[in-house]
């Protein structure tokens, strides 16, 4: 007999609940590649959440490629108790199952914020968190011709400028042309120049379009003593049985899982020995919740989860997770173009040169998600608008 679920306490009913897709400006980088002097946009979610007692949650982040999920869950959401996260996390499953489900976890992320700030703590208090600042690796924008990464030897440079602001480790996105040989000189060179004093990893970001061009860079990695290989070949991420086999024949650990979306995706990938690190994001995998959901099964299989990209909800996740190594500082280059966007009014930054001289970024101890938004800007640069009320 299953159990029922109980009416929420009136107050904490969720009686509005709003969306918007706004954009805002990029310097420095086109297409995804660092390059100076030009510019481009990039799309967020803004979210706000109220009670009927007026406690309100928000959070920004994914991407408009989740919008037509998020205006679902939008709708779906009014009518709910601000605590009731578990409930919302299996109706949406439920709901959404002939989807990703990636449009739900900007709403979960809101329901936290606004828990916190309804109980006076911050998310990572309530998630149990114990690590105030959190160790980061420079994550790359791609290398593109005339670009701040145009050269294998502009990655090292790169790699010691960013040694030197303090980070911890560092990552590349390559080129994008489908060049096994150009991507492992490069993994051969960041090797002779930096093993031993920062990690490194690579993420081709699934553009190697043959195993044998994926064999042939991770080989690369083994002899360069990377810390992981990401994503590496145009399975797109997904194939449980070709990344054993590649685990197989190298000995970089392998980070796959970016692109294989919630709880039980992940652990079908990993009963498969598919990776050996594991990846989780609270923008892609129906939010903090199916994130911890996520840590706490890697940590029962005695396995580290990384967390993809940076932001607020990351940082109280991993400050949480015992099992995760780095803080991911996406996307960068020399040029300093910046896609996590400048929306904050309360000194919160992901930008390159933000991390602290201990190569760390801090966890917000404010009440929800410890940040506040620039609204005005947000509502200025809005595409579309949608709000439902009870």
């Amino acid at each position: 007999m299953s159990a029922r679920r109980e009416a929420p306490e009136p107050g904490t009913v969720i009686t509005r609940v709003e969306l918007r897709i706004f954009s805002f400006p990029m310097e420095n980088v086109a297409r995804g590649v660092d390059l100076p002097g030009a510019k481009s946009q990039r799309t967020r979610l803004a979210v706000r959440i109220e009670t009927r007692d007026g406690t309100r949650g928000e959070y920004v982040g994914g991407n408009d490629t989740m919008f037509g999920q998020a205006r679902l869950a939008a709708r779906a959401l009014v009518g709910f108790g601000a605590l009731e996260r578990e409930h919302f996390y299996e109706d949406m499953k439920r709901d959404l199952r002939k989807t990703d489900r990636m449009g739900v976890g900007v709403f979960d992320n809101a329901l936290w914020d606004l828990a916190g700030k309804r109980f006076g703590a911050s998310v990572s208090q309530l998630l149990g968190g114990s690590r105030g600042r959190l160790p980061a690796y420079a994550s790359t924008w791609h290398g593109g011709e005339g670009g701040g990464l145009d050269r294998a030897e502009d990655y090292v440079a790169f790699a010691e400028e960013c040694l030197e602001l303090g980070y911890r480790g560092f990552k590349v996105h390559g080129w994008k042309d489908d060049d096994p040989e150009r991507e492992a000189r490069n993994v051969r060179l960041l090797g002779k120049a930096l093993a031993g004093r920062m990690a490194l990893m690579i993420d081709p970001g699934c553009h190697l379009r043959t195993f044998a061009d994926a064999l042939l860079v991770g080989r690369a990695c083994d002899e360069a003593g990377f810390f992981w290989y990401e994503d590496p070949f145009s399975d797109g991420g997904l194939s449980s049985h070709a990344h054993r086999r590649l685990r197989e024949l190298i000995k970089t650990p392998l980070l796959i899982g970016e692109h294989v979306r919630g709880l039980e995706a992940v652990a079908n990938l990993l009963i498969a020995d598919g990776t050996d690190f594991v990846r989780a994001d609270p923008d892609f995998d129906m939010g903090i919740t199916g994130t911890m959901k996520i840590a706490h099964l890697a940590e029962a299989l005695g396995l580290d989860v990384e967390l993809h990209a940076p932001g607020p909800a990351q940082r109280a996740c991993m400050s949480a997770i015992r099992n995760s190594n780095f803080y991911e500082l996406s996307m960068v280059g020399p040029s300093r173009g910046c896609f996590t966007g400048d929306f904050y009014t309360c000194g919160y930054s992901d930008a390159l040169d933000s991390v602290g001289k201990d190569g760390c970024f801090p966890v917000p101890d404010r009440p929800g998600l410890g940040v506040d938004y620039d609204w005005n800007y947000i509502e200025k640069q809005t595409l579309e608008h949608y709000e439902h009320t009870l």
